[in-house]
């Protein structure tokens, strides 16, 4: 089974943005900046410090693949980094509302 893409994990952030998918609170990890959500069944722990979201830690999708930040990588190999200015907004929207 190959890993999750930057992409992929990117493509459930847009779709939680634009409310085509449902962002769910799952719990609140290690420390007040770590926040495990929930996107149509894809599980995502994000770096959250209550207003802005500044990393996806992790990622895992129904079938039960995962992708991880690689921070020995490049630019563009976070998936928010690649989030319009307006998708990372309305993210930060809904992560400072079920947070």
């Amino acid at each position: 089974m190959s890993p999750l893409s930057t992409r992929e994990v990117c493509q459930r952030l847009r779709d939680a943005a634009l409310e085509v998918c449902a962002l769910q609170h799952i719990a609140q990890e290690s420390g007040p900046v770590q926040i495990s959500v929930e996107i149509d069944g894809w599980q995502l722990l994000l770096d959250f410090d209550g207003q802005r979201l500044h990393h996806c830690l992790q990622c895992r999708c129904p079938e039960d693949r995962v992708w991880r930040l690689d921070t020995t990588q490049r630019f563009g190999t976070d998936p928010v980094s690649l989030l319009s200015t307006w998708e990372l907004a309305q993210i930060e929207r809904l992560l400072a509302q079920v947070g």
